[in-house]
Order: C-alpha cells, then sequence, then structure tokens
C-alpha cells in the first residue's frame, strides 16, 4: 500500500504561523500564453445572456473594420507579450459562426504574423446551430480551426423556444452532423434547469447528445444574471432540490459514458479537455482582444488584469488612436490567492500544489493557515502533493474559496 504524501499544514493559531505576503509578486518565469478574441454580434439577444453581445445596427455587421482594430489591438499590446509562444486561440462571442471563412483567415493569418502560434495550438471557434450554411464549417476548418464549440442548449423545441434561441432541435442536429464531418474534436453546450423542463426532458437532452460521438460536452446550469430579461421577468425554473438532481444525474450518466469531470461545468473523454480554458484555470496568461475582452498578463513588474472598451461603436472608434483599453489593474498580492483558488479549485482534479508559487510569485508558505482550515472543514485535500477540493469542496465552493479572501 502506498502512502499518500500530505502537504505539512500549520494548524491556524495566529499570524505567526505562516510566512507574510512578498510586497512583490517574484515570478521566475510567465505562466503559457494564449488569445481570446471576442466577436461581439448575434441575431439577437438571448434573454439569459449576460455576455457582451450585440444585435447588428442597419447595415450589418462591421467584419472589416472589426478585423483591422482586432489586428491593430494585437500589434499595439506586442510589448507585453513579445516573443511568446501562442498555445491556444479562442474566438468567442457573441456569434463568431456569423464571420465569413474569408474574415476568420484575416484574422488567423494576422495573428501567425504577430506572434509565434504553436504549431499544435488549438484554435476554438464558437457556433450557433442557427448561424450554420453549408460549406461555412468546411471554410472555417480550411482557414486554420481545429476545435468547434457548437451551442447548442437543448435539442427540445419547446426548450428552445422558452429561452429565446433562435434554432430548433433538427437545427442543432444538422449542425453537429456538419460540424463532426469537419472537425474531429467539437464541444457541445447543454443547459439544464431550464425553463419547465423535468428530470428526464434534461436527460433526454443529454443523451441526445452523447448519441453524437462528441469528445467535449460543457453542461451549464441556467442562472438568472443580473440586467437581463430573464432578470427583470423571470420564468417558472424548476425547484433547487429537482436542479439539484438534474446535476448528479447528468453527472452519474456522463461518467458511465466515459467522460471525466474535469471542471465544474465540463466533461471530456480522455485527452480531451480544453487546452484553452485549461489555461484560465491553472492561472495561464491570456491577451483579450476585442470589445469587452478580457485579459491577464503576468511580467517580472507583477500581474496586470485588463479589459477592452466594451461597446463595439467605442472600441473601433478608439483603434485608429491606438485607444483599446478600458479598465486596467496590478493584482495586489493579497488578491492573489484568492485569485489562483477561484481558478484551480474549479477543475476536479486540482492542481500541483507547487503552480500556487510558480503562478502567483507568492510562496505558498504565505496561505498555510487557509490551507489548514480549509482542510479542516473538510472542502480541501492536500494529499499527494496536490491542491484539490473534495466533493464537498465542488458543492460548497463559494464557501471554499471565500476562505482566501484577504481582509
Amino acid at each position: 500500500m502506498t502512502t499518500r504524501r500530505i502537504i505539512p499544514l500549520t494548524p491556524a493559531t495566529g499570524a505567526a504561523s505562516a510566512r507574510p505576503l512578498p510586497e512583490r509578486p517574484q515570478l521566475e518565469a510567465p505562466p503559457p500564453l494564449s488569445l481570446y478574441v471576442h466577436f461581439p454580434w448575434c441575431v439577437k439577444k438571448c434573454p439569459y445572456c449576460d455576455f457582451n453581445s450585440h444585435a447588428p445596427r442597419e447595415g450589418g455587421i462591421p467584419e472589416q473594420a472589426w478585423l483591422a482594430a482586432v489586428l491593430a489591438d494585437l500589434q499595439h499590446a506586442l510589448p507585453q507579450v513579445w516573443g511568446r509562444r501562442v498555445h491556444s486561440v479562442f474566438i468567442g462571442g457573441g456569434t463568431p459562426s456569423l464571420m465569413s471563412a474569408t474574415t476568420l483567415d484575416g484574422l488567423l493569418t494576422g495573428i501567425r504574423m504577430l506572434l509565434p502560434l504553436d504549431p499544435l495550438a488549438e484554435i476554438t471557434l464558437e457556433a450557433n446551430p442557427g448561424t450554420v450554411e453549408a460549406g461555412r464549417f468546411r471554410d472555417y476548418r480550411a482557414a486554420g480551426v481545429n476545435r468547434l464549440s457548437l451551442g447548442i442548449q437543448s435539442f427540445d423545441d419547446a426548450m428552445l423556444a422558452k429561452i429565446g434561441r433562435i434554432h430548433g432541435g433538427e437545427e442543432a442536429r444538422r449542425a453537429i452532423e456538419a460540424a463532426r464531418t469537419h472537425f474531429e474534436r467539437v464541444n457541445l453546450d447543454l443547459m439544464y434547469a431550464l425553463p419547465g423542463q423535468t428530470l428526464d426532458m434534461a436527460l433526454a437532452d443529454l443523451e441526445t447528445a452523447i448519441g453524437f460521438g462528441v469528445q467535449h460536452l460543457s453542461c451549464y446550469h441556467l442562472t438568472l444574471e443580473p440586467n437581463t430579461p430573464f432578470a427583470h421577468d423571470p420564468p417558472a425554473l424548476p425547484d433547487d432540490d429537482t436542479a439539484a438532481d438534474m446535476q448528479e444525474a447528468i453527472e452519474a450518466r456522463l461518467a458511465a459514458a466515459g467522460f471525466t469531470h474535469y471542471e465544474t461545468s465540463a466533461f471530456a473523454r480522455p485527452h480531451e479537455q480544453s487546452r484553452h480554458n485549461l489555461n484560465y484555470w491553472t492561472f495561464g496568461d491570456y491577451l483579450g482582444l476585442g470589445p469587452g475582452a478580457h485579459g491577464k498578463l503576468s511580467s517580472h513588474e507583477g500581474i496586470r488584469r485588463e479589459m477592452r472598451h466594451k461597446h463595439p461603436g467605442r472600441y473601433l472608434e478608439g483603434a485608429a488612436r491606438g485607444d483599446f483599453i478600458q479598465e486596467a489593474r496590478e493584482v495586489s498580492v493579497a488578491e492573489l490567492p484568492f485569485e489562483f483558488m477561484m481558478n484551480a479549485l474549479r477543475l476536479t482534479e486540482g492542481v500541483p500544489a507547487k503552480l500556487f508559487a510558480a503562478r502567483t510569485g507568492v510562496p505558498i508558505e504565505a496561505i498555510t493557515d487557509e490551507l489548514a482550515r480549509a482542510r479542516e472543514r473538510g472542502l480541501l485535500d492536500t494529499a499527494d502533493g496536490k491542491l484539490r477540493p473534495t466533493l464537498q469542496g465542488r458543492r460548497f465552493l463559494n464557501e471554499l474559496l471565500q476562505g482566501f479572501l484577504k481582509d
């Protein structure tokens, strides 16, 4: 029988039991770098959506202006990431599948000209079934996209209508078949706890998705986000117990089907995890380009968070002046433990404990007390050199994370 190695944790008996936080992060090397590119336009905004998405105004989507602005944005940001290899690109929205293949090709060509793109980089594009046209997926693949993420949400026409989607179940099926024809790696987004949905209905959606043989599924609980139509006029949703039953049944069925539940909402077949999202969850760096895009960049000076101008018109107007940033701030050393854990503890298997210091520049001894308290409460497992949420910790993740907030 092997012995599990436990990270020594001093009981939380006072400040003297932990090393003080350093004045500045002490990073030995920057983490892996990803690119996130935001395409903010949709056919129409769904009533539950709080993402930065906009229906196009009269005159249509200004694709060429957007492309020129994004590439100018990247050029402007080069001093922050100069020479760093890009390991993944994620093009999200909005509905990026409204974009022409010509524009997409121009985007990826421009990225390759300005930064070293890893030959095996994962390049994901989000698509919605209601925007699929014959041949478009083929052209996206030819442009360099090697992973497609389809916003299916449900296969039930009544459910789709209730949440304001522009596609029906048959369109969803056709979109998946087209995606599988041109892409080896396909993710399907599903939602559960929809208005009027039963457990059997949620599982029927799941069975349909599994039947297509895709490698990755993302299953999201519908939440009523502030400042959305659903928040102002809430639909009747399943109660908390029913929603919890749905979550547990989904997890059990996907485990039986050979999927690993590797992140709060993500399930993958072996070796098919989203490499881009794993970089987020392991506190890697990402440069955000496009309207409202968020970024996190590390340097010897510290860790910086940025947000581009949110409104598409403001972003496009600012491009001519080199004005892309709406907000930017240095992450304080006191914030880094919470920021790291907020990402890393979404992963079912957690992360190596040594990653904390490598990605934050803060020695793990500075959070000895916090780790001890989380372990004593049954929320965190620190065996085998890992920081791993327990089942209880995953169920009460917010409670676990609050323990790493500094006063």
